[in-house]
């Protein structure tokens, strides 16, 4: 597909877990698309989508006033079907039949699978990282973290006020069931005592020991932020920790879903808009089986196939960092 091709039919959808900004970063794709002459395809409901042939013509005005809004209007879903090759077939199928010449996937890590295994077909296809865990490989930020981020550090200020009138240590619960990216930031930001991730095991008497120490420091509280994918159960811990009587009685607060809804942040809504315009300008330019990644400043393409299969781990510097300002 060449740029002066002003006849050029793009596919866009979301796919996978919601994340902030998804919906800025189709509106993005949908006026770049427009304003290099071509038209938007909307996929509804993700590979779904794709397999059944769920596509709705997007216009500018289709797309105005969705930039504050969470989740995504083109809705998303997770599709088992899709790991069937008769299925990618179905999908292609439709694809062609609506004349389709490239395609804009927006999701995580098995999203950007998907995008793989139909480039791998011949299909014209770019990706997007979306993904609150930040669990992406080959991208600084994915769309989506910093407003789950903002989500959890408004929580667990708020929570600190109650922890502290009721002197207890309070288990907060973040997303991440492979990643602890969100939980040490959180830990960094919010000033917690502690920070249990997935790619650190720990023991509870570690855990203890953490809260303890605090007690006898003199503060009205303790907060820990536990990554869903951490090595111990937060109600699990919240019991030892009760049974072990380390000063503080505990709570437990599960963050969950509330992490991904709600209004994105500025730096979401400016990373998807970014986002969305490389990934269209790739595919004008001939690019495929590709990723739209932040590395530094910058917007760079990373091959799909170095994508596929690996996990962005928390950073090292900022997993040490946490530990030293919790003293």
């Amino acid at each position: 597909m060449m740029v002066n091709d002003k006849s050029f039919v793009l596919g866009v959808l979301t796919s996978g877990g919601d994340a902030p900004g998804m919906n800025s970063c189709i509106r993005s794709v949908v006026r770049t698309t427009l304003s290099n002459g071509g038209r938007v395809l909307g996929v509804y409901g993700g590979y779904e989508g794709l397999i059944n042939g769920d596509f709705r013509s997007l216009s500018a005005r289709e797309v105005g006033g969705i930039l504050q809004r969470g989740g995504t209007i083109l809705q998303t879903r997770r599709s088992e079907r899709f790991l069937e090759a008769k299925y990618q077939r179905e999908a292609i199928r439709n694809m062609n039949s609506a004349g389709m010449d490239g395609l804009v996937v927006i999701g995580g890590e098995g999203s950007l699978q998907g995008a793989h295994a139909l480039a791998k077909q011949g299909i014209k296809v770019v990706g997007i990282p979306a993904s609150i865990d930040n669990d992406i490989w080959g991208t600084d930020m994915a769309i989506g973290v910093d407003t789950a981020m903002n989500t959890i550090m408004d929580a667990v200020d708020k929570l600190r006020d109650t922890a502290s009138s009721h002197s207890r240590a309070f288990l907060i619960e973040t997303m991440g069931r492979g990643s602890g990216y969100l939980a040490v930031m959180a830990g960094i930001v919010c000033g917690a005592e502690m920070v249990l991730i997935p790619e650190e095991p720990v023991s509870v008497e570690q855990v203890a020991s953490a809260i303890e120490d605090a007690y006898r420091r003199g503060k009205t509280h303790a907060i820990v932020v536990v990554a869903e994918g951490a090595s111990i159960r937060t109600s699990d811990l919240a019991k030892a920790i009760d049974d072990l009587d380390v000063g503080f009685t505990t709570r437990v607060t599960i963050l969950g879903h509330i992490q991904r809804g709600g209004s994105p942040t500025a730096f979401d809504r400016l990373l998807a808009a970014r986002m969305g315009i490389k990934a269209v300008q790739a595919l004008l330019e001939g690019q495929s089986d590709v990723m739209v990644a932040l590395q530094g400043r910058n917007m760079e393409l990373v091959p799909l196939t170095e994508v596929a299969g690996k996990k962005r781990s928390a950073n090292r510097d900022y997993i040490e960092m946490a530990k030293m300002l919790a003293l």
